[in-house]
Formats: C-alpha cells, structure tokens, sequence
C-alpha cells in the first residue's frame, strides 16, 4: 500500500517532466545538434491503440475490458471515485487511512489479503491514494481470476464486518509510521508548506494525502464506517479488467460477483477553482540537508483544461528535457546548480506547476533563483522553439508507447483506461492527450506559460539547519476509545471459488548471435509494443574499483553519456528526445551497463547514437571538474539521507575495506577518493572495462533478430579493444570475521530509525539460492514473512521490513531493512533477532501453510513475471550473471513444488547466523542510544558527517 510520490511526479499520464539530475559537460551556448531521420509524431501516434468493451452492471459499476493474450495473466483494477481531496475539515489522511483497512481482510475473507493474493500468484498487487481517486490492483494468472474477482467483490460489498477496533488502531500506527518515513527525508516537510501556502482554508487540495497525526489519531470507528458506506458504492467505482479474457466471459463474471452488490452514494468532487496568490508568497525554511532548495510554485488548471498540455510541455522545456533551458543555463553553463526541473502536476479540478532548484554549495540561493526567474521570463516572453516542442512530443509519445507494454501495475493499459473513465467519463482520454501533444504548437505553449505563469508564485526555499519541531501522534489516540460499535449484519454469500491449474510459464525462445568482432548478442522477442530494449553489459560495475579510487566506475559512465567526440551534452540530449529515444549508463556491484530504449520505427538512428555514446566518450577535463563537484554534492547529499547513510556504513563493517564489495552500495565514493581522481584515471578506467573483449549485447524486440543484427553490426561490429589489458577483479581478500556490533550514526531530529542489519553468506550468487530464497521468503523477503508481520502488521512500528540476499556474483551479504518510529528501535532490533532465533534454533521453522503459500506464490507468480520486455530483458541479463540456463525461469515451478518444510528448514539454518549481524542504526542518538545499550550488544556512535580530510 503506499500514497502515490511527489506532488509533481505523481500526476498520472500529464506528467511530461523528469527531474534531471544533471551532471552534463557543455559551454552556456550551445549549437544545435545535428539532425537525426525521426519518425514523424503522427506515426508513433497511431501505434497507441488500447481496444476496449465498456459496460454498466444494474448497480451502478462501470467495467471496461481489454483484450490481450500475450500472457496468460489478467489485470485488476478498482479504481473509486474519492481521494484526499474529498476529506472534510477534521478528517484529513481518512482516503489513505481507509485503503489500508482495506487489506485487511473482509467479511467473507477474513485476515490480511495479502494472504490469498500471495498464493494465488499475484503480481504487481498494491493500492495506493492521492488527490482524487483510491485504487486496488493485481495482476493474475486467469484460473485465479474468479477468486480475485471473487476478494475484490466483497471488500467492495461485503467490508464493514471485518474491521475491529484493533485493526483500525493497528492501521493507524502503520499509516503514522508510513508518516514518519516520508518526513523523515530531506525536505520531507516541504510539501505540507506549499500546499498551504498554495491554496485557502478550506479548498479541497489543501491538505496532503497522508493528513495530519491528529486527525488520524482522531479516527474512530464510527467515522471509518461512515467513509466506507459514503464512497465505496459499486456506482462510484470502475473496473477495469485487462489481458487474457473476453468481454463475454468479464461480463459473465462482474455480474456474478459484484452484481449483487447494492448501490451506494455518488460521490461529486465540488468543483475546485483554480486559486490565485494575491502577492507573491516567500517563505524560508531549515532542514538538516547538504545544500539549498529553492521550491518556485503555482496552482494551475487540472488535467481537463486546454491549458493543461501547453502547461506541461512548456515545463519540459523549461526544466524536464534533459535539454531544459534551466538545464542548460545553471547546471551546464554557469554552474549555480547541482540538479533542476520543471513539472506541470495535473490532477482531475487542478494543477501545480513546480520548478525546483538545486543550488550548488557555495552559491547564493537568492541569485540563483532570479536566475531561473529570467530564463522562465524569457521562455514567456519569447515561447519555445518548434524544434523543442517537437522534441518534448516524440520523447512523451515514446514513454507512452514504452508504458503501454503493461496491462496492469502502477502504470499500463488498466491506468490509461480507469484515469480517463475515472476523471473524464472517456476512456480513450488518453488517445485524446495524444493527440493534444501531437497538435500543440509553440505559441500555445506561450500563451499558456504567458496566462498562468505570469500570476504571484510560492517561493520556498531550505536552507541547512534544524529543523522546526515535529508534531508526534498521541500517545493515546482519541479514536482507540474501544467504544464498542454497533454490530454489522453479515449477509450470506458464495463460498470463495478455487484457483484453476496454473501452467508453466512460457519463457521466450533465447537465441544468440556474434558481430564480426566477436561480441555475444543475446535476443528475445516481445512484440506487444514496437518497442526494443538494449543493454550492453561489461564485466566491471561497482566492484571494479580500486580502493584508492573509489567512485571512478560511476564517474567514468556518468561522463560517457554527458557528450561524445562529436556531440556535446546538449546535442546528445536534443537527438535522444528527437528520436524518442533514452541512452543511459549505470552499474550494479558486478555489471556496468549502457542501455537503449527505442522505439523501434527510430531504431536505426538510435542504436548509431549509442554506439556513438559507448564507442567515443569525450572525456573533457572541464567537464571531469564539474561532474567532480556534482558527485561531491551527491555524496554530501547521501550524509543526511537515512537509508544512504546506512548503506555507505554496512559493506565496510561486514566484507571489509579491502573486498571490492566493501565500498559504499551508491559506487559514489568518498569525498577522498573523487576529489584525486583525474582525466588520466578516468580514460584508463574505460580503456580497462568498457570494451568490445568484455561485453555481452542483449536485446528485447518486437523485431526478430535478422533485422536486429545488421542494425547493431553498423554501431559495434568494427569496434576494436585497446593493447591495453583487460580489468579483473581480485576477490582473494578473506571476509573479516563477524563481530557483532551495533554502529549508530548521529542524526538529530528523527522522527524514525532507519536500521540496515546483515552479514555475509558463505554462498555465492552464481550458487543454486532456490531452496533458500524460498525458506526466506518464509523468513524475511515477503510482505506476508515473519518479520514484516511482527513489526508492521502485529507490533505497527514499522511501514515495511525486510530481508533478503543480495545478488551479487560473488559472496553475497544477507541485509535487513526495518525504518521503525523512534522510540521503538531498540525493541524492534530485539523483536527481529527474537524472529530469526526462533525460526533458526527455536523450532518455529517454516508451518505447513507457509510453505504451501509459498510455493503456490512462487509458481504462480512466474505467469506474470515475464509479461514486459523490461522484465525479460532483465531475465537475460540475471541469466548470464549467475551462470543459469536460458530456460531457468521454466525450470523454477517443478524444482519449487517439489519443496519440502525440512529442505527450507535446513537451507535457512545453514546459510543464516544472526548471531554474526552488525548493525547499522540511522537515528536521533539522544533518543535511540539508550534503548541500543539495553540490548546488551556493543554499541558505537558514529557522526553523519565524514571524518576530517
């Protein structure tokens, strides 16, 4: 369950912009980049196409269905038609409070439904609330889709009788702890701020999603009853069912299982003007962060509105493109910044336009901001280019193309669908934003920067510093009055149905090529979108390293995609977005990768531009300076970062500094290590890795791999490694003995602790893990595992715990994660070693419902865990890192059926010895060391800030 991310980020299929954390070499003027063969926008138009059937049941429930075969697996999606924006004065964080008690289980399925929905093989299963809607998705195989019809329909119908007041306080405490997790993140306070200075008393956007601790500590019993029966009618809900069914079958279906559900009230969101600031509105604040954030905002129209288009279009230019003008200026250019962005947010009655700045250490906020105040003066005053409205289209087409590949999840054709019958009563609304990007022009984009972007704007800008105090739940909530409620009367249903025989999955065919100059290609085919995914995999990742050095593997590929020999960062940018294409570089421990997404009318061009970024980095010393100091503001940025914090603490203390997995899990370095890193290093470091005798190729198509390997032999096939020797890694270091130990980094103010525990295995990931990920899931690494369950679901101190193997190639640590509300850190440490003893010398090993759970979920999930071609893309790649067989993934059903509770038992119990974890606890040390010292394991106290250079 989670509450949909940033207030710009979260606006559905409108929000055109990405944050840039820029990091590109470039002069503050630019030439234009050389032009590239696109295809036009009209003909990646017209490849968007989701066929739907819509009908309405007697009661009121609008269904919509879309057929695709491609994978045995169908969509669920409820979507109701109420949100935060619908709470009264009081009542705020009600919307989320309630999606929550919504997992809990119903009238006629009773407990947590992550039960069944785990064992019925569920994938991409949540449920998440904004501003304007509540939703509840699942994507599962089709002989278990009568009984997730079956869930949904009586949590829908059938919910009241199941919620006891110790659940609603137990959902309380989680929802306050999901609280606490968010505001506990630099500038995780801010979106209260601009809310509320954005809009009035009163106006429905005022307040955020997960509301305030007192109006949830205040949510009672008979306020919960009275948000369920006054929103969550069959007549004010959608459904949408997307895969492998036909609309005769989804009609056969509804009706059985929701069609005797009765009506309910309709909700009607009042319709919420769009307010304006009378005066502009400064504000500044302090937080315990590593550099200034300026926070430029307006209240826009919503996503109906004509302006709505042109707005997010012009906030692509300005600051979403990695092209931005913002970009370009103050990241690029003069320098001012470390990362910028611009976002049009539209939601259903209103909108918010967003610039944020991040100034770089040094540099006056003050000036920066009314430098970026001038380049948007200057976009209004003189519109975009054609060139750069054409560019934001392609790149907005092709993301939509991308997403589509989906049925369900957090995105894909179940989301297009809901949002426009939702939000618009069409739902081919999106064919219609469509065709409103292909049609904007560049003085509509003025018109409309000119109309809204010209009124008094919020400014709020964060300094370093403490700060404000935070406002706590009660001790004692005012709704856990156990006044006992009026009893439901349950009415009699259907038993639930059982699941159907779930086959096999079917793994696409792997087939294999090599270029002239001997480089692998490894292909398979997915043709649901024209679309095509590569990755160019080499031998090298974080772990390649040199101790002295730490942080050159990431610097090196940062800078390989900020410009070529023959195109600088801005020109690389422009022809990406020209073609709707996205080059990008990154590593894991073990892989360092460049990767393509194309959509593969344009792929021609844009595989001849990765080959360009792969083959002819440009490497400047200029630009090597600037990237320098964006990776040392990175780096300051992870010191107050919880979870960075404990994850450039633990690999040290459990591999040691000289295992080349004992280094900082980001592979940012240390402040050291970047700063003497120079050009010289950092072209030794590419001619060392990134090389044609150290690479695998691996594809994803719709296009087979005949047409596949010609386009790639233009880009690669005559590319040839330096004299110089190939990098290796040394491994040969001993693992230091485990001592166990508790490391606590000082972070004052911290409303939670961030605590990241583990040890290294004696197993290797290119080792058979099966029958110990599964003892473990069992164990940590499932929402349902005995961890997340104590702590989240039984004790309510946490949002979400976890535990599980890394997979790395080589020796691989065992690493939990428990964010848990202060006051409770030193119990929740004694509450997981508690779970772990007792599952691995207490004889409390896995129960004979665990493990039939565990291997229906396991088995059945695998129908729905290859229906992307991200994610068999990603199946390849894991493959071929851990020594598999290409068919691994068919083989995974028949190995885990054939499990035994002995045989997990035994697996867990030789791998795992929590007696060896060290502890790494991210907190307010005046609050959390004395409960640490209670534990009776060695503590030490560690400052956030790095030791003195």
């Amino acid at each position: 369950m989670r509450r949909t991310g940033s207030l710009v980020a979260a606006a559905a299929l409108l929000a055109v912009s990405t944050p840039v954390w820029a990091s590109a070499p470039a002069a503050p003027v630019q030439a234009s980049a050389p032009a590239v063969q696109a295809a036009p926008v009209s003909e990646l138009v017209a490849e968007v196409d989701i066929p739907y059937t819509r009908f309405v049941l007697d009661n009121g429930l609008t269904v919509l269905v879309h057929e695709d075969h491609k994978a045995p697996v169908v969509a669920v999606s409820v979507w109701y038609n109420v949100g935060s924006k619908d709470e009264p004065a009081g009542k705020t964080g009600f919307a989320h409070l309630f999606e929550h008690l919504m997992f809990g289980g119903s009238e006629n399925a009773p407990g947590s439904y992550f039960t069944p929905m785990r064992n019925m093989g569920a994938t991409d299963m949540n449920g998440t609330t904004w501003f304007d809607r509540t939703n509840y998705f699942e994507t599962v195989p089709t002989p278990a889709l009568e009984q997730a019809l079956f869930m949904e329909s009586d949590r829908m119908g059938y919910m009241l009788g199941a919620i006891s007041q110790e659940t609603l306080d137990l959902q309380r405490g989680v929802v306050q702890n999901e609280k606490r997790q968010g505001d506990n993140q630099p500038y995780g306070l801010n979106e209260y701020k601009q809310l509320e200075a954005l809009f009035p008393e009163g106006h429905p956007y005022r307040h955020s999603t997960i509301g305030s601790m007192a109006d949830l500590d205040a949510a009672s019993m008979q306020t919960v009853r009275d948000w369920f029966t006054s929103n969550y009618g069959p007549n004010n809900s959608v459904l949408v069912l997307a895969g492998d069914i036909t609309p005769a079958k989804a009609r056969e279906l509804t009706e059985k299982y929701f069609g005797p559900i009765k009506r309910g009230p309709v909700n009607n969101p009042a319709q919420a003007p769009v307010p304006t600031l009378a005066a502009p509105v400064n504000e500044t604040t302090h937080d315990r962060v590593s550099n200034a954030r300026v926070q430029i905002s307006w209240a826009v129209p919503g996503m109906l509105d004509a302006d709505s288009v042109p707005l997010s279009v012009g906030a692509s230019v300005l600051g979403g493109l990695a092209s931005s003008r913002l970009d370009n200026e103050l990241v690029r250019g003069e320098q001012s910044a470390v990362s910028v962005s611009a976002g049009n947010g539209a939601y259903h009655r209103v909108g918010m336009f967003e610039i944020t700045l991040d100034v770089k250490p040094g540099q006056d906020p003050a000036a920066v901001e009314a430098r970026a105040r001038e380049i948007l003066n200057g976009l209004i005053a003189d519109g975009p280019t054609a060139e750069e409205v054409e560019r934001v289209k392609t790149q907005y087409v092709s993301r939509t193309v991308q997403g589509l590949e989906q049925v369900g999840g957090f995105g894909g054709k179940a989301v297009a669908l809901a949002e426009g019958q939702l939000y618009a009563g069409d739902p081919e609304h999106y064919k219609k934003e469509l065709q409103a990007y292909a049609a904007v022009t560049p003085a509509q984009v003025q018109a409309a920067l000119q109309k809204w972007l010209t009124r008094p704007a919020y400014t709020l800008t964060t300094l370093p510093g403490d700060r404000e105090a935070y406002a706590e739940a009660a001790e004692a909530p005012s709704g856990a009055n156990h006044t006992p409620a009026p009893e439901i009367v349950r009415v009699p249903r259907m038993a639930k149905p059982e699941i159907g025989q779930v086959a096999n999955v079917d793994f696409p065919s792997v087939e294999r090529a090599r270029l002239s100059n001997g480089v692998e290609v490894i292909y398979a085919r997915r043709d649901a979108v024209p679309a095509t995914k590569i990755a160019i995999d080499f031998d090298a990742g974080l772990a390649a390293d040199d101790t002295a050095k730490l942080g050159l593997q990431s610097l090196m590929l940062d800078l390989m995609d900020e410009g070529t020999t023959s195109l600088n960062a801005t020109q690389l940018a422009e022809a990406q977005e020209a073609l709707g294409a996205t080059i990008s570089t990154g590593a894991t421990m073990d892989r360092s990768v460049v990767s393509l997404f194309a959509v593969t009318p344009n792929l021609q061009p844009s595989v001849a531009l990765l080959a360009d970024v792969v083959k002819n980095p440009a490497f400047a010393g200029s630009e090597l300076e600037r990237l320098r100091a964006t990776r040392l503001s990175r780096i300051a940025a992870e010191r107050t970062q919880p979870a960075a914090l404990a994850n450039r603490a633990l690999p040290e203390l459990i591999y040691g500094s000289a295992s080349p997995y004992g280094r900082p899990f980001s592979g940012n370095g240390d402040e050291t290590s970047v700063k003497a890193i120079t050009e010289a290093d950092v072209r030794a470091d590419y001619a060392e890795w990134i090389r044609p005798d150290n690479a695998k190729i691996f594809v994803v198509s719709d296009k087979p791999l005949s047409e596949i390997v010609p386009v790639l032999e233009a880009g690669f096939g005559t590319w040839t490694a330096p004299s110089a020797a190939k990098g290796a890694k040394d491994f040969s270091a001993p693992i230091p003995a485990a001592t166990p130990r508790i490391v606590l980094i000082d972070r004052p103010q911290s409303p939670q602790s961030y605590i990241l525990g583990g040890e290294v295995l004696a197993a290797s990931g290119t080792d058979d893990l099966l029958v110990l990920n599964a003892a473990n899931n069992v164990l940590g690494n499932d929402f349902l595992s005995r961890i997340n369950s104590d702590l989240r679901e039984t004790k309510g101190w946490s949002y979400g715990v976890n535990a599980s193997a890394a997979g790395f190639r080589n020796r691989v640590p065992y690493l939990v994660t428990a964010p848990v509300q202060a006051d409770q850190t030193g119990p929740s440490i004694a509450a997981l070693n508690a779970q772990f003893n007792d599952f691995l010398k207490g004889g409390k090993g896995v129960t004979p419902a665990e493990l039939e759970r565990t291997v229906n979920g396991n088995t059945r999930r695998l129908a729905g865990s290859y229906e992307t071609s991200a994610a068999v893309l990603g199946a390849l790649r894991s493959n071929d890192l851990l020594g598999r067989p290409d068919d691994y993934p068919e083989t995974v059903a028949a190995r885990t059926n054939a499990l035994t509770a002995a045989q997990m038992d035994e697996a867990a119990k030789a791998a795992i010895d929590p007696s060896r974890f060290v502890w790494v606890v991210v907190g307010d040390a005046s609050v959390v060391k004395p409960q640490l010292d209670a534990l009776g394991i060695p503590v030490e106290v560690r400052s956030a800030a790095p030791a003195a250079q």
